[in-house]
């Protein structure tokens, strides 16, 4: 049987005061529509739909980095029958292809695939027109209550309508449900806004329907969400804490956790240590037998094996074997250090290949160069790639050696084995095995008049 998935998005971000819709929130760097569609495609759905509100041009943008989804806009925010209401179109494309629905709300980031498979797996066995995932948790204040009969799940009473004795039960509602969505067609008509809140619950559909069916998960974190800052962080905190302890349960040593925090898409090799102040985002690759950190942010970058990185800013960049880089080194997009490359303190490389066992050892700046292997840069090179209106490329050839504070003004080629003389701005190409001078004529003015008041003053 097909399996389709309707999203419910429509929140937006006032309580957050944000000017993003709330689905857009982001945990762990990831927003949480994101982790919602993330697991969606896990379980396999065949096809997905999201229901948007407030915000919808931003939430179609970030769909459309994604893939393609159904888009079905909730005009107005009267509940969550209502935002099923509005994608009924998509209720009834499921209905023909004989699928189950799966509907879930987009700030629910810890939904996950193994529940959503599970709770299908005891939908279709069942034979269930609705089966409500529940969980139970300590502290149930804000949720919904599962209200069983002689032990039967009978219905969904929301918080606004609980009586005192009603409001002791533990066991909640996730906002996750399976559906027979022609039984949901069947329904939707019939439910109604008297209630305590005056909205349109989907909840409601529990009672309306004949055979219901409940899935008691162990995964007590699908029922959290984020109206505010303040449980945003909390999801976040938990999100962290989730990544760092299956990162160190696959070999990863984190000795001390401060101020670290790893997206839940990173990949970290064994015997890797992550060290405080460390960021790790985006589409980050990371081998093993490194050092990272510490204060280090590192961003959809892909990194080999036995790397150190000490006080490092890197973004969109490759790094092979065995690299040392830091302290206080920015690595641009489009950087590429091979294998034993070592870059010291106050370097900046951006777009640039940097080959084989080069060093480039302290104040540089390297953009838009392609530089060979066991090339050594003194103190202080600047390459000049930018000249106000158009980048130029440098191209540096192996063992070259290019002196301290050297400019190189781009476009320029250093041969092989070549070397510029200090204080150089080297404005040619420089053959290779040669040596480049290039300085103004040295002029000494003595008794400068300036000196002399400066001596008189002291």
């Amino acid at each position: 049987m097909k399996k389709y998935c309707l999203i419910l998005a429509a929140g937006d971000g006032k309580r957050m005061k944000s000017d993003k819709p709330k689905a857009l929130a982001e945990v762990l760097f990831k927003p949480m529509i994101g982790w919602v569609l993330d697991s969606a495609e896990k379980a396999g759905m065949d096809k997905t739909a999201v229901v948007v509100g407030s915000g919808r041009q931003q939430l179609e943008d970030y769909l459309g980095s994604r893939g393609e989804y159904g888009i079905y806009e909730q005009k107005e925010r009267r509940g969550t029958a209502h935002a099923v209401m509005a994608a009924r179109e998509f209720v009834g494309s499921a209905a023909k292809d004989n699928a189950a629905l799966f509907i879930c709300c987009a700030d629910a980031p810890f939904t996950d695939a193994d529940t959503i498979l599970s709770s299908y797996k005891a939908h279709i066995e069942s034979g269930s027109d609705i089966t409500v995932i529940s969980a139970s948790i300590a502290d149930p204040h804000g949720y919904g209550r599962i209200m069983r009969k002689n032990g039967e799940f009978s219905k969904i009473v929301e918080e606004k309508d609980c009586t005192p004795v009603q409001r002791g039960i533990r066991e909640v509602n996730s906002g996750l449900y399976w559906f027979s969505p022609s039984a949901l067609l069947g329904c939707l008509d019939k439910i109604t806004s008297d209630n305590a809140g005056g909205e349109y619950y989907l909840t409601d559909a529990a009672a309306l329907l004949e055979k219901r069916g409940i899935y008691l998960t162990e995964n007590a974190n699908v029922v959290l969400g984020a109206n505010s800052r303040r449980q945003l962080a909390e999801l976040d905190r938990i999100a962290r804490d989730n990544v760092l302890e299956s990162l160190m349960d696959g070999g990863v040593d984190i000795p001390l956790s401060d101020g670290v925090m790893i997206a839940p898409d990173v990949t970290v090799g064994r015997d890797t240590v992550i060290l405080p102040n460390t960021i790790i985002k985006g589409d980050t690759a990371i081998g093993s037998g490194c050092v990272i950190g510490p204060n280090s942010y590192i961003e959809s970058c892909k990194i080999g094996n036995n790397v150190a990185l000490n006080n490092v800013h890197a973004s969109g960049s490759t790094i092979d074997d065995e690299v040392t880089v830091g302290p206080f080194v920015h690595l641009r997009p489009g950087t590429h250090l091979q294998s034993k490359v070592k870059i010291g303190d106050f370097v900046e490389v951006k777009n640039s290949d940097i080959g084989v066992s080069t060093c480039i050892a302290h104040l540089t700046y390297v953009g838009d160069s392609t530089v060979g292997k066991d090339v050594n840069f003194g103190c202080g090179c600047v390459t000049a790639n930018y000249d106000g209106i158009e980048k130029f490329h440098t191209v540096i050839g192996d063992h070259a050696f290019i002196g301290c504070n050297t400019n190189l003004i781009a476009p320029v080629t250093v041969g092989e084995n070549a070397t510029t003389a200090a204080g150089s701005t080297i404005t040619k190409d420089v053959p290779p095995d040669s040596l480049a001078v290039e300085r103004g004529q040295t002029r000494i003015i003595e008794h400068w008049e300036k000196n002399s008041r400066r001596k008189r003053k002291a």
